[in-house]
């Protein structure tokens, strides 16, 4: 353990212990750490209860927490875990301990000061979301290849607004690009029609998760 104030405090949503349900780590399982609070309101948004409440508890109470699952994979998430400045120690503290993490982030917030050893996943906001204007595209220049870009579609719109992104930022050759369709608003075959006419290097994930447990808290 680094010498560092482990008495640190964040606001916590819950800690479970799940399978990935997205990104490339899609199926293993994962303990998710999820953070109270989010500067943003996705049209999309299936955890809106993480918006408010919580508990405050300590860098070193998570840690132990998480300690107890025994896992090889702990994921970041939120709300945007990114608006609590604690949160850069614990993704620290969670690479420290051994652990493979990623942070799932809504882009919107620099991810500059995310410690290297982190796969971010950096959630890359379409017209349809209603978050638009708050991408930080300064991000796009941080990512490197074991980091990834997710696009959520809700409609063709969103899709064809997505590939002109990726074409006008080479994208692809930065890192993984994720096409997630909105769970029961965009048909994941339809999507996966599209990407296949485009010849589109990206990969289409479905909400592993809302298949198995129907998005079901703690999972």
């Amino acid at each position: 353990m680094s010498h560092v104030d482990t008495a640190a405090q964040l606001r916590i949503t819950e800690i479970f212990y799940s399978l990935q349900g997205e990104t490339s780590r899609v199926g293993l399982p994962t303990v998710f750490i999820r953070l109270t609070g989010c500067p943003l309101r996705c049209t999309y948004c299936d955890t809106a209860y993480a918006f408010t409440g919580g508990r405050n508890q300590s860098v070193a109470e998570i840690l132990k927490q998480v300690t107890g699952y025994s896992p090889r994979y702990v994921t970041v998430t939120g709300g945007e875990p990114l608006a609590q400045k604690n949160c850069l120690l614990l993704l620290r503290e969670l690479c420290d301990a051994g652990y493979q993490v990623s942070l799932e982030t809504s882009g919107a917030l620099d991810i500059g000061e995310v410690d290297a050893r982190v796969v971010r996943v950096v959630d890359i906001k379409t017209p349809a979301s209603g978050e638009v204007e708050k991408n930080r595209w300064q991000n796009l220049p941080l990512l490197n290849t074991h980091d990834e870009i997710k696009f959520v579609l809700n409609d063709e719109t969103d899709y064809q607004w997505a590939r002109q992104v990726i074409q006008q930022h080479h994208l692809g050759e930065r890192c993984a690009v994720l096409f997630s369709p909105v769970h029961d608003v965009l048909d994941a075959t339809q999507l996966s029609e599209w990407v296949l006419r485009d010849r589109l290097q990206v990969r289409l994930q479905v909400q592993l998760h809302k298949l198995l447990w129907n998005n079901a808290p703690g999972h």
